[in-house]
């Protein structure tokens, strides 16, 4: 098994669990981004608070809304940025190596490759898996209330009854949002937000970069300490990556905003503030009706869960990788004692 291969695996079943944990915090989260009700946000809610309102109004189901298509797309994701980031990480170690035998540098990948190694993974996990975010983004701003609130006006409770149950006959499921993209925007309509999507490629690029340069020297200064050791316990990658994931998280906020309500569903009459025609109409239009507050919104949910999640994927995916190496060597020292005499 190659080691593109064991690192990609390693990096889905990291992200799944890392997505399980922390989703009902990514759901608030893009609730909260893609609000643009003025009058809802003068009564600004906590996270937590929102959480309650949700499962109160909606059902604790909503807080989980789209993680079928949300696993498969973090499966899909982590698996493709990690196989085609240890690809081209490796030929960056080979021409770093290259480079030293010529006398130059010092064997290592420097930050600027990094950087590009990062970038390059990114934009082909984008134009990969952006139809799938979309279908998650639909989901999880879906909600009832509406309906419930008009069902109240009515005059009697078994009348209420029956036109609710006639007005919300099934839950919104993955085949309903693909339907609803389909017919609003066509085959396109599932690669919107690619545009602000690829230019946040730069956030996994930062984190990577980051993540990379601390484990680096972290694992220098352990060798000068202790040359017979070098390697990082599971808190320490947690806590890196936790602290590479805040770094990239606060400087690419703002096009995750913009992301998110280029995906949600668009409001197709009313307030033109509403309406978005793609990146930069959205980009103004924010600008002019909520101010640079807007791209902001969520921030503090978007943070935790972010952190919480990349340390768990970080932590996940390392232990994993050294699991799966483990099992090659003893799998190879068996098969070769097997073929002695």
């Amino acid at each position: 098994m190659s080691d593109a291969l064991i690192n990609g695996l390693a990096g889905a079943g990291g992200g799944i669990i890392a997505q399980l944990i922390t989703y009902p915090l990514q759901t608030v989260n893009t609730r909260q981004q893609t609000e643009r009700d003025l009058k809802k946000e003068k009564r600004k809610l906590g996270t937590i608070e929102q959480m309650c309102q949700v499962v109160k109004q909606e059902g604790w189901e909503r807080l989980y809304g789209g993680l079928t298509p949300s696993l498969v797309g973090t499966t899909a994701s982590q698996g493709v940025y990690y196989y085609f980031y240890q690809i081209f990480r490796s030929k960056a170690e080979s021409k770093a190596l290259e480079r030293q035998k010529k006398g130059i540098g010092d064997g290592s990948v420097g930050m600027l490759s990094s950087l590009i190694v990062a970038a390059l993974s990114g934009c082909l996990n984008v134009l990969l898996t952006n139809p799938i975010w979309v279908v998650v983004t639909r989901m999880q701003t879906h909600t009832n209330i509406l309906k419930k609130a008009h069902s109240n006006r009515l005059a009697t409770p078994a009348l209420e009854e029956t036109v609710l149950s006639a007005i919300e006959p099934f839950s919104f499921s993955t085949g309903h949002a693909i339907q609803e993209v389909y017919d609003e925007a066509g085959f396109w309509g599932f690669w919107k937000g690619v545009f602000p999507t690829l230019i946040m490629v730069s956030n996994p690029a930062m984190q990577f970069m980051l993540y990379e340069t601390m484990l680096k020297k972290l694992k220098k200064q352990r060798s000068l300490s202790n040359p017979d050791n070098n390697g990082v316990t599971a808190l320490e990658i947690f806590l890196l990556g936790a602290l590479a994931k805040l770094g990239a998280t606060v400087v690419t906020y703002p096009l995750n905003v913009v992301k998110a309500r280029l995906q949600a569903k668009q409001v197709a009459t009313g307030d033109r503030r509403h309406q978005y025609k793609g990146t930069m109409d959205a980009i103004l239009k924010m600008i002019r009706y909520e101010g640079f507050y807007g791209f902001y919104k969520g921030m503090s949910t978007k943070i935790v869960q972010s952190v919480l999640a990349a340390a768990v994927l970080f932590m996940i995916k390392e232990e994993l990788v050294k699991g799966a190496r483990l099992l090659l060597v003893k799998d190879g020292i068996h098969t070769v004692k097997s073929k002695l005499p």
